[in-house]
């Protein structure tokens, strides 16, 4: 029978090299453990931190206030009523940190519908590609932080480093995968659930698709002024957007979407006519309910590539 896991250590060092020791094959993806502590007291201690007000300020800049709740949500720590709660009482203006729970509920609620369905494309792409034009695995330039573009390459050492990015890090992330280096956004969805802390299929993979444009009437795109808008009030040493500004920007009409160094505005191919939607009929929820008009699903904010709340 096996043993159960020692639960009592004397220091954060003391119970890492233990996990590596129990498990060799995790420790094998990399020496890096994620600052994020866990258990319930740690949940707690980042509950009671909840400041609604100032997330709905602040929190689409990079070192915003975030609240990082996610992996605790994601990991059954916390639930989405005890977030609720605790963001009603923490004053006014909880309106769209409550939005986001919704999100979420969402997000899990499509999941128990479509089951391994959320690996599909929900619908034909919005870019004019085919399928054939996109390969299925991440080059390795990407996924070793090698890409030569300093925005991109911080953000995947970030994230294997401490298990999390910000919200817009994951979409411009997402972007570049998709549609600059034209890879199927399922690769993209799989080595993020590998590394996220708060990766979960369902909010996870189908805002991959968000991006893709097989879960909305346009594929996203972002471009160099939205990584230095967002990055305006990061300090300059921040490990997740050090050197953000040196994103570069498309200066020839001759750059092409697929050139992986173009990150300025380009116009897609002629998209195809969307096939008729099978997104399957919202649930009925009587905390968490989302009002998604699905012919302006595009315009909402993903909340799966986020560590929110």
């Amino acid at each position: 029978m096996p043993q159960p896991l020692k639960r009592q250590f004397a220091t954060r060092h003391a119970l890492t090299e233990y996990l590596i020791e129990q498990f060799p094959e995790s420790a094998a993806n990399g020496p890096d453990i994620s600052p994020i502590p866990g258990g319930r007291e740690a949940a707690n201690a980042a509950l009671a931190k909840i400041n609604p007000a100032q997330y709905e300020r602040d929190r689409n800049f990079l070192n915003g206030s975030v609240s990082q709740r996610a992996p605790y949500l994601r990991h059954g720590v916390l639930s989405l009523a005890e977030a609720r709660r605790q963001a009603l009482k923490a004053g006014r203006n909880a309106e769209k940190f409550i939005s986001e729970l919704a999100w979420r509920d969402y997000w899990q609620r499509l999941y128990q519908q479509l089951g391994n369905g959320i690996w599909l494309d929900r619908e034909e792409t919005k870019t004019g590609l085919r399928p054939a034009d996109y390969r299925s695995d991440l080059p390795t330039d990407l996924t070793a932080a090698a890409t030569t573009l300093a925005c991109m390459d911080s953000f995947v050492a970030h994230l294997k480093s401490t298990g999390y990015l910000h919200n817009h890090a994951r979409m411009w992330f997402a972007a570049y995968v998709v549609h600059f280096r034209r890879v199927q956004w399922q690769a993209g969805a799989h080595w993020f659930l590998k590394h996220l802390l708060d990766g979960d299929p369902a909010s996870n993979n189908l805002s991959w698709q968000w991006v893709a444009s097989t879960f909305s009437n346009k594929p996203y795109i972002f471009n160099r002024e939205n990584s230095i808008a967002a990055a305006a009030h990061t300090p300059s040493n921040a490990p997740s957007t050090r050197r953000m500004k040196t994103c570069p920007r498309a200066s020839s009409k001759s750059r092409q979407l697929n050139d992986p160094h173009c990150l300025g505005q380009r116009r897609l191919p002629q998209p195809q006519q969307p096939s008729p939607d099978q997104v399957p009929r919202r649930p009925r929820d009587l905390c968490f309910r989302p009002q998604v008009d699905r012919n302006r699903r595009s315009q909402a904010n993903p909340v799966s590539l986020r560590m929110l709340p």
